[in-house]
């Protein structure tokens, strides 16, 4: 076997297969380009979802003739001293350029500010031209075209021409996030106009470009730091979540990132908050040393290895589950919105004679009886609700002659008292009116009404009330009466072992059985008859991977959610005006409230402009 020296173009195509994977992998090597020169206004525009066209136009620092020379040939960047620990720019490898020429039909025209005129090389399936003058703008105009001709079987593995323009989408939202002060425009055959103007240091007002108006008012911010990490960015509430991870955003000293740890925290974070199958919605951005972060693990630059990734997961999961707990009993404010959507669609004052199947009162209306002075919670009154077949029909209207409803000649119904009304502004989900269905408050507030699931609220009062049980004192545990033995491997044992204490603070009594076994000896009560070597397996797993014992905790936490569902307030239980009320109240006091323990609302509020809406007063 004879070793050789491989050629200077198929080096670089072998590069670009790991720097290049698709057009969007060289749209977001061009626009950190453009960032790190220094743009404040970055224009893309796409063909063929970038296969055919990728054009980036930037109007930042620019390059000189010689500087053209450079920046095609490999390893040969302005952004890097002679360390990688102290890496303050987006590109660093010098790799993206060449690359891209390898595999492409590459020209870039580019302008320095105050010179007279500009330069342009190009450079065709790694073949490289003379560079010449050219007219040009201040800044760089980069264009791609016929992307992997070079290589074509990599065009096979590209996906449609759709998909391939979305994932460019996503990189320009990530850009755009990261740098709020740079105005962002996308463009081109085959999407619509995209553009996101510069809102300077309004991050939120950037997101809210990216991420929907909606995010601005469902947004919890969050501002917290842990030795030598800082964590900014917003956490939405978790009744404010969407089908995938797709709207969570990361970035690390303003390098966007899809680092599995970072996702990995926000998910515990919001543990026992979201449905399953639904995912939150953040931005979180991390400022550290960058000699305490490693971004030269894989050459896409996207993800990252913390020195202290331990340190960086419990900043994160404890400044958002503070910040929940703080505001997070607030109801998304798209809920309103989608049960006034809900009404719409059945409405129809045209549709046949009379009620329509959404406001036909086919079941009786269960009020509470203490709740109104009149005869509305009586079982004759309410039988007089049965379905109409005739609509408002003067025959129809026979079974409400009954109802004692008020008149202009019976005692009028008393209005609230200023006491009264002080009351209700004073607490934000205001004072209970009604129980409809035996299972849904109607609260009144000063500005509208709120609609309470009472199950589903005192489910989650019940279950923060035995979360704060877990806390400060040693969980009642069961003890053995044959010490189970776990055989581990030995590195296993050590694990555990260093983490003896606090399994024990949690029920968990282990000792060391040998070289390579663990005898427990008592287990959390609450858990009950348990596999005790599959949950010991599984904390040793956890150890290795995260150095810490969340996964027992999990556990507990999951029990207790199971016995809140099972000790709170059931559907279909009458409620006195004082319960009521006395459940509004803990709502207000305990965190987390707006969601019950498996994600999903507690309670919807109606704005009074709202309502004026749904009956076309405004």
């Amino acid at each position: 076997m004879i070793i050789k020296q491989l050629s200077e173009t198929l080096i670089n195509q072998i590069a670009a297969g790991e720097v290049i994977e698709r057009p969007a992998s060289a749209a977001k090597e061009l626009i950190e380009n453009a960032i790190d020169a220094g743009a404040t206004r970055i224009e893309v525009a796409t063909a063929g979802g970038g296969k055919t066209l990728l054009r980036v136009i930037d109007n930042g620092c620019g390059m000189g003739p010689d500087d053209l020379a450079l920046a095609i040939r490999r390893h040969c960047t302005s952004k890097l001293s002679d360390t990688l620990f102290d890496i303050r720019s987006l590109g660093f490898r010098g790799e993206a350029l060449p690359s891209i020429g390898s595999v492409a039909k590459l020209t870039i025209t580019s302008r320095p500010h105050g010179a007279g005129s500009g330069a342009e090389i190009s450079v065709t399936g790694g073949k490289v031209g003379e560079v010449r003058p050219a007219a040009a703008n201040p800044g760089t105009t980069v264009e791609v075209r016929d992307l992997f001709f070079a290589t074509p079987a990599r065009l096979k593995f590209m996906k449609t021409e759709k998909a391939e323009a979305g994932a460019i989408t996503e990189i320009v939202k990530r850009m755009a996030i990261a740098f709020p002060a740079i105005r962002f425009v996308l463009s081109g055959t085959d999407r619509s106009l995209l553009e996101f103007p510069a809102t300077g240091d309004d991050h939120l007002a950037r997101i809210a470009q990216v991420l929907g108006a909606d995010f601005r008012d469902n947004a919890i911010e969050l501002d917290a730091a842990r030795e030598d990490v800082q964590l900014t960015g917003f956490a939405g509430v978790p009744t404010f979540n969407r089908g995938n991870s797709a709207h969570q955003y990361a970035f690390v000293n303003g390098r966007p990132v899809q680092d599995k740890q970072i996702l990995s925290a926000i998910r515990g974070a919001y543990a026992e908050t979201i449905p399953q199958g639904r995912y939150p919605v953040a931005v979180l951005s991390l400022t550290l040393d960058p000699a305490l972060v490693d971004v030269n693990v894989h050459p896409a630059k996207s993800d990252v290895r913390f020195r202290d990734p331990g340190l960086v997961r419990g900043l994160i999961v404890g400044a958002i589950r503070q910040s929940l707990q703080r505001e997070g009993d607030r109801a998304s404010t798209t809920g309103a919105g989608g049960m006034l959507r809900a009404f719409r669609p059945g409405f129809s004052p045209q549709a046949s004679q009379g009620w329509s199947a959404a406001a036909s009162p086919s079941r009786p209306l269960q009020i509470a009886p203490s709740s109104f002075g009149g005869g509305f919670g009586s079982a004759a009154s309410a039988s007089a609700f049965a379905p109409a077949r005739s609509g408002f029909s003067e025959a129809a209207q026979v079974a409400f002659d009954s109802l004692s409803v008020p008149t202009a000649r019976s005692e009028p119904v008393q209005a609230p008292s200023p006491a009264q009304v002080e009351t209700i502004a004073s607490y934000p989900l205001g004072a209970a009116r009604a129980q409809v269905h035996a299972n849904y408050i109607v609260a009144q507030t000063s500005d509208g009404l709120v609609i309470v699931d009472q199950h589903a609220a005192h489910e989650r009062l019940v279950f923060e009330q035995m979360r704060k049980a877990l806390t400060g004192r040693r969980l009642p545990s069961q003890g053995l009466l044959i010490p189970e033995i776990v055989d581990l491997p030995e590195e296993d044992c050590d694990r555990l072992m260093t983490h003896a204490e606090g399994l024990e603070q949690l029920g968990l009594a282990i000792e060391r059985f040998g070289p390579g076994a663990i005898a427990v000896r008592e287990t959390p009560a609450m858990l009950g008859e348990m596999d005790t070597a599959g949950l010991v397996r599984d904390l040793a797993d956890e150890i290795a991977e995260w150095d810490t014992a969340d996964r027992l905790n999990a556990k507990l936490e999951h029990v207790a959610a199971t016995m809140a569902c099972h000790g709170s307030v059931r559907s279909g239980r009458q409620l006195r005006v004082e319960e009521m009320n006395a459940l509004l109240r803990q709502m207000e006091q305990t965190p987390g409230s707006g969601q019950c323990n498996h994600g999903r609302p507690t309670y919807v509020e109606l704005k009074l402009s709202d309502i004026e809406r749904l009956f076309g007063r405004s």
